[in-house]
């Protein structure tokens, strides 16, 4: 298989207390900043994704030699942080200080107890920063004025570069009475509050056994408390091995791609595509423009009626074109052809819909601008000698005012039309589509995704005033040269005949649902029975309409299902008004116990950016929330694949392995731990399959939470360790998938896939907000051109 499988095989983190522990617990106690007590502890990370730390563990030597390197020294300065030193000096805490000081009660300046959080650059948790404050000053009079050298010394202490010394400092904020002792009922109270800062759902008698989990660990004699000795050895030995951190560097023996060759591998398709319908609009423009040139017309209106007439051309062309990357069925089809979607950049069509609309658009201020502006005021104030002998025949021989000319057939379809589509381009952009708070609240109250969707239907008017407008012509009666109808027929047939196909399958295709589940984070979950001769693949999407909110409303959802399940599956959360609306149904149905849920109809399914993952061996998925539903589809495949595989093996051969990925990676980001809840089933069924084979390496990130090695986070994640070496369970997801604390580092885990995979092409996935996609996109072309290792990054896009 490859490098990174092996190690990913290893499915729990261990933490072995060494027998002498208890026995020496007492006499290692003494010195409270030695690190050299026999009491010792190992950690056996999760490698459950290619982000853990690697290596032996950290060995404090400070006490041996009198001195420590200071890469050693940075390292342990990571493993337990009460405040974040980068950017947060001790000379930002005195301006923060000289701000907030007053000298109220005396010459000194100082500053309240309660502005300690502020001062010090935690007021993001004031709790904890309170509790920091009263283990630095003791139980007594903790809650007084602190002056600028108090709060020097308690900076010291909190930054000591000694991992020891802020270990003690935290067993004293744990330490309620501070008479050197823990019980269960101060780690409890820990606990809660570590839970309440990171906005985590620990219940009281969830806190409780995990209290009783750390007592088990560390108090072997059974004395009903811990000391620092022993808590010393429970950090050391759980806390992350120095930092997150890992520098990039080159293989000497990799030949590193110029980057102008990376960009035109990633974007050649999509270039030219472009190049190709930019040649058409411009040839098509000259054609006419020249044409027109030589027109008895031309002495009147010159070089306008050429520029209006060019652009009347383009605008057919797009007219046509416009609606090709909107026949979902037909892109759908073609791109199973492996020769098609080679070419053919079909995940971008909605993109190339909105590059032919900004073409429309410019098209439609060359041609209608220069007919106000300048073709209409030539005409009515033209010589009249030139006229007559030039255009009075299409005219009746009289020569009209411009007003008259603005009531012409003609004159009045094309400002209708331009009416029309402004009003549809307007709220087809992204703030009125999204009700962006920017706007004006009047102004969110019309707009929205159902507004976009049933302005878009307004050009249902606009291909027939497009017909109407190309049979009235000023300066031609040549039925050749009306060949609007040519441009658009064949687009306009084949969608509407998609439209026609839609509404007859979708009408037959009323669904019974089995399953309706309620998430938190208002997602609704609904299993569905697969319709009779249903066939889809991992990664595609339907669309769903709910006849009690709209006969006409259509709204695409990722399949959550595998292939090879009898049923389909979707979680839709709630982001609008047609998806509350939806949720408030089934919520009311499921609370009340009615028998019968709302009727229910699906269209589909269609191929997404997500299909083409089975053309890599490598797939790194990544996404943000409710973002990650494309990709539970394709881990069910592959898991199937996996079981196939392993019940063929032996008559087939090799399996069935090689029609996917050889190797999945998927990275779930999300700011809530309900979330987790969504997809546990899946989750738990991932892992139980994977036990074996490390195929599929998932890595859960919790962003609400702080950053391992912080303080505010730490005994979370020594409870995290515990739980997960006992049960095989994390305590944040509930599966056996380990959950990160933070943000992932994108760079390092780049970096770490590179030289895992040195040498392949790897599929990078994403389904979420368009800030992070730039970034993986820029990631993924700046670790191709300096690895041997390429990555091709895809975007959903709906």
């Amino acid at each position: 298989m490859h490098e990174g499988s092996q190690s990913a095989q290893q499915h729990s983190v261990n933490i072995a207390l060494s027998p002498s522990s208890s026995s020496s617990s007492s006499s290692s106690s003494s010195s409270s900043s030695s690190s050299s007590s026999s009491c010792s502890a190992s950690v056996v990370p999760l490698a459950f994704s290619p982000i853990q730390q690697t290596g032996p563990p950290y060995h404090l030597r400070g006490l041996e030699g009198g001195r420590i390197s200071i890469g050693s020294w940075a390292h342990e300065c990571e493993r337990l942080r009460f405040v974040d030193t980068s950017g947060n000096e001790w000379g930002n805490v005195e301006d923060r200080f000289n701000r907030l000081a007053t000298t109220r009660n005396g010459p000194e300046p100082v500053v309240k107890w309660s502005d300690f959080g502020s001062c010090t650059g935690m007021q993001e948790s004031p709790e904890f920063a309170n509790e920091v404050l009263r283990a630095l000053r003791g139980r007594k009079s903790w809650k007084k004025d602190i002056t600028k050298d108090e709060l020097h010394n308690y900076w010291c202490r909190m930054t000591d570069p000694w991992l020891d010394s802020r270990i003690d400092l935290f067993f004293d904020i744990c330490d309620k009475n501070m008479d050197g002792r823990i019980k269960e009922r101060d780690i409890k109270q820990v606990i809660l509050l570590s839970s309440s800062i990171n906005k985590l759902s620990i219940k009281q008698e969830e806190a409780e056994e995990y209290a009783t989990l750390i007592m088990e660990k560390l108090d072997l004699e059974h004395r009903g408390y811990i000391e620092v000795s022993q808590f010393e050895t429970l950090f050391k030995g759980s806390l992350p091995k120095g930092s997150s951190a890992t520098s990039f560097q080159k293989s000497k023996r990799q030949e590193p791609v110029p980057k102008a060759e990376i960009i035109f591998r990633s974007y050649w398709r999509r270039t030219w595509i472009i190049m190709l319908w930019l040649i058409v609009c411009f040839a098509l423009f000259t054609w006419k423009f020249i044409q027109y040139s030589h027109r008895t017309a031309f002495q009147v209106m010159g070089y306008c009626l050429s520029t209006a007439k060019g652009a009347a051309e383009t605008l057919k062309f797009n007219m046509a074109l416009i609606l090709l990357p909107v026949c979902r069925n037909t892109i759908t089809w073609l791109r199973k052809n492996r020769g098609f979607s080679s070419v053919i950049p079909f995940n971008d069509n909605i993109n190339f819909h909105k590059l032919i609309a900004g073409g429309i658009v410019i098209g439609v201020i060359l041609h209608g601008g220069t007919h106000l502006a300048c073709d209409f005021p030539r005409i009515s104030g033209s010589d009249r000698s030139i006229f007559r002998q030039t255009i009075a025949a299409r005219f009746g021989y009289q020569q009209p005012s411009y007003f008259q000319i603005l009531t012409t057939t003609e004159v009045a379809t094309g400002i209708a039309m331009v009416i029309l589509m402004m009003i549809a381009f307007s709220l087809a952009t992204k703030w009125p589509r999204r009700q962006s708070p920017p706007l004006p609240r009047s102004v969110r109250k019309v707009t929205g995704y159902n507004t976009f969707w049933y302005s878009h239907h307004l050009f249902v008017l606009v291909y027939a005033l497009l017909i109407v407008h190309s049979m009235f012509l000023f300066f031609t009666d040549n039925l050749t040269e009306k060949t609007t109808w040519m441009y658009i027929a064949i687009p306009v047939l084949l969608y509407a005949g998609e439209r026609i196909i839609r509404a007859i399958r979708s009408g037959f295709s009323e669904v019974e649902i089995l399953k309706v589940s309620l998430y938190p984070g208002k997602v609704l979950s609904l299993k569905l029975r697969k319709p009779q001769g249903f066939s889809h693949k991992s990664g595609m999407y339907i669309f769903i309409q709910c006849p009690q909110i709209s006969p006409f409303e259509w709204h695409p959802f990722s399949l959550t299902c595998g292939p090879e399940d009898d049923y389909l599956s979707v979680h839709i959360r709630t982001l609008g008004d047609w998806s509350y609306q939806l949720y408030s149904l089934f919520q009311e149905a499921k609370l009340t116990g009615l028998k019968q849920y709302p009727k229910i109809y699906i269209d589909g399914p269609y191929g997404a950016a997500s299909q083409d993952h089975v053309k890599y061996d490598i797939v790194v998925m990544v996404g943000l929330g409710i973002g990650v539903t494309p990709f539970i589809s394709i881990l069910k495949d592959v898991t199937s694949r996996l079981e196939r595989s392993s019940i063929n093996h032996g008559a087939c051969g090799e399996g069935s392995m090689n029609k996917g990925p050889l190797k999945a990676y998927l990275y779930w980001v999300t700011r809530e731990q309900s979330s987790f809840s969504w997809f546990m089933d899946v989750m738990k069924e991932i892992a139980e399959t994977n036990q074996n084979q490390s195929v599929v390496e998932v890595s859960n990130f919790l962003t609400n939470v702080y950053q391992e090695g912080d303080a505010r986070s730490a005994l979370i994640s020594i409870i995290q360790s515990l739980y997960q070496a006992k049960y095989g369970t994390d305590i944040l997801s509930q599966t056996p998938v380990h959950t990160h604390f933070s943000r992932p580092n994108w760079f390092n885990i780049f970096s770490k896939l590179a030289r895992r995979h040195g040498g392949v092409r790897i599929g990078v996935f994403y389904c979420g907000p368009l800030a992070l996609a730039r970034e993986l996109e820029r990631l993924c072309t700046k670790f191709s051109t300096k690895t041997t290792t390429r990555f091709v990054f895809h975007k959903e896009n709906y």
